[in-house]
């Protein structure tokens, strides 16, 4: 008996499924991805995300600056030391000043020394007690400024033993202290920005782990249809991790962006500024607005981690739901 056309169609249309297309362990085709892209509980991830980015990057760009100018101030303090000479009873002050500048000259290591004399000594005070104030009655003690040579130490135990013993009104300030606080500023900053980050990150799990449950929740028909035709775990898990993938590298490129945009417009500002009054005065306060290549490169890291984190937690969160399918 001849095959008739329709039943030649027929067979032909049936030859995947005789093929073994289906067959348990097989990958199957679609053409649609099981999460849709464009949709508002995406848009809504990629914005916090992107939120995310931004902050963190704002905060490591800070960090980044305060530490750069507290480095500066700590390498700009570390070159002088002062020495303080104060009226004593039955003692010149000019003899002692001119003694001490002669110590501090004769000290290995030391580039300049320059002593206050009385009126500047007063200027200095005139912030906190006024101007027109007769000091003439007061201990107002006398600066002497050591300036120190970059490559090569000073011997500043030798100065201050010296002080000691022929200027008893003198004291050495190697403002230790000063760099010693300055120092722990900078690392309680480091560590801010460190637990900022931390915050972001486990913020960024959260909403991508309630993101992954929503999308498995809304197309969980579909999720067990491929899991029952054969289709392994790690095949639909790593299809929901490149979706939420490209949300976390979209997201973390606008606000990663945007914190760069806004670096570099300050960045761009300071160097417009430079050389006035108002850019002198917040070069001192905070230096340079620049982060550097090294900030940059951070914050491109951290678009970079976040993408990960977002893109793990949808795997490890699908990994566990597709447990409880078996």
């Amino acid at each position: 008996m001849s095959t008739t056309e329709p039943d030649r169609y027929l067979d032909e249309a049936d030859e995947p499924a005789a093929s073994g297309m289906y067959l348990p362990g097989a990958l199957p085709s679609f053409e649609n991805a099981i999460v849709p892209k464009a949709t508002i509980a995406g848009r809504a991830l990629t914005a916090v995300i992107a939120i995310m980015t931004f902050l963190a990057s704002l905060t490591t760009g800070a960090v980044m600056l305060v530490r750069t100018a507290a480095t500066d101030w700590q390498s700009e303090v570390a070159r002088e030391v002062t020495i303080q000479v104060r009226p004593a009873p039955e003692r010149d002050i000019e003899a002692d000043i001119a003694r001490a500048v002669a110590f501090a000259r004769a000290t290995p290591g030391v580039s300049d020394v320059r002593d206050y004399s009385k009126e500047e000594s007063a200027r200095l005070l005139e912030p906190w007690l006024g101007a027109g104030l007769a000091l003439d009655d007061l201990p107002v003690p006398r600066l002497i400024v050591v300036r120190l040579q970059d490559d090569r130490p000073a011997d500043l135990a030798q100065l201050r033993q010296s002080l000691v013993d022929q200027v008893p009104s003198a004291s050495l300030d190697d403002h230790r202290g000063f760099v010693d606080r300055m120092r722990a500023m900078t690392q309680a900053a480091v560590l801010a920005g460190l637990g900022v980050l931390v915050l972001v990150l486990i913020a960024t799990m959260l909403s991508v782990t309630f993101a992954t449950h929503a999308a498995m929740a809304t197309n969980r028909p579909v999720v067990e249809v491929l899991h029952f035709i054969g289709a392994k775990d790690n095949f639909i898990a790593g299809h929901l991790q490149r979706h939420f993938l490209t949300l976390g590298l979209k997201g973390g490129a606008i606000g990663g962006g945007s914190a760069l945009a806004l670096f570099a417009l300050a960045e761009l500002t300071d160097r417009w500024f430079r050389g006035t009054a108002a850019g002198q005065q917040l070069a001192a306060l905070f230096g340079t607005f620049s982060i550097g290549w090294q900030g940059y490169m951070a914050v491109l890291a951290q678009i970079v981690l976040i993408a990960s984190v977002s893109a793990l937690a949808s795997r490890i969160t699908v990994t566990r739901m597709l447990a409880r399918i078996h």
